[in-house]
């Protein structure tokens, strides 16, 4: 679910919770407290059924839980409040979570579509450089070393090992990535002595923080002196990080970078 879709759902759910808060009160005349009680009953009998049937993601859907909950409750406090005055400690109250739904908003939508609008007028423009872009990470990392021993024992032996080995790995754009635009992804290896690395299998991995399901891979072919090119059109723009393996008989050399991919102009 992208930042667009996200905010829209939750949107449209809140807009549909007043709704129903409103009919209550004034239909059924139920008073403020209960009729939050019952928005927040149908918020937990239909919302939860529909996100266990349509999983979006734990992610996703405590957010939307969360939202909706939070949104009943201060149906509750407020609602009976209307009209009759209202004391400062709901009200501030109210206004965190309120501030609290808006930053989890800009934070979605900045993961999803990266620094635009007004936060690219705001921040200084990064530095142009015609050479490999943005992808720099000083080493290894392994992948859930913490859910067992065994793999951290392992993970621990294949640093041992690519600190031994040597070998020297640039990576990156040939151009800085527009989204919806292929561009050249290129991959140098070479060994202690500057020797290129050819033979190799290399693959990687582009991983969306804001959602797994965007993630894919990609292949790089060998072009030459320890150089491997492929072409790769980045779907959405944004933050992405980067899983890289080069791979040679035995030898396996694994690293990780981040990059960022400028939105359709």
């Amino acid at each position: 679910m992208g930042a667009g879709e996200l905010i829209q759902s939750i949107g449209l759910g809140m807009v549909a919770e007043v709704v129903v808060y409103l009919v209550a009160t004034r239909l059924f005349r139920l008073s403020g407290k209960a009729a939050a009680m019952a928005v927040a009953l149908l918020v937990l009998f239909c919302y939860m059924p529909w996100g266990a049937l349509y999983w979006p993601g734990p992610d996703i859907f405590a957010v939307h839980l969360a939202i909706y909950l939070t949104l009943a409750y201060a149906l509750g406090m407020i609602g009976p409040r209307v009209g009759k005055g209202f004391h400062w400690a709901p009200a501030l109250i109210v206004i965190f979570f309120i501030g609290v739904i808006a930053l989890n908003v800009v934070f979605v939508t900045l993961a999803e579509r990266g620094i635009t609008g007004i936060f690219a007028e705001l921040l200084p423009r990064p530095q142009e450089s015609e050479g490999v872009a943005d992808s720099e990470f000083p080493g290894v990392v392994s992948h859930d070393f913490q859910e067992k021993e065994a793999l951290y024992n392992q993970y621990l032996q294949q640093v041992e090992a690519q600190r031994r080995r040597g070998w020297w790995v640039k990576k990156g754009w040939r151009h800085k990535p527009w989204v919806g635009r292929p561009e050249t992804f290129i991959v140098t290896v070479h060994d202690r002595e500057g020797l290129p690395i050819i033979g190799a299998e290399v693959h990687g991995r582009f991983l969306r923080p804001s959602n797994s399901r965007d993630d894919f891979d990609f292949h790089l072919s060998e072009v030459g002196g320890g150089e491997y090119r492929t072409q790769i059109t980045m779907p959405l723009p944004g933050f992405w990080r980067l899983v890289l393996e080069v791979s040679k008989g035995d030898a396996r050399h694994e690293i990780r970078a981040t990059t960022s991919v400028l939105p359709e102009e």
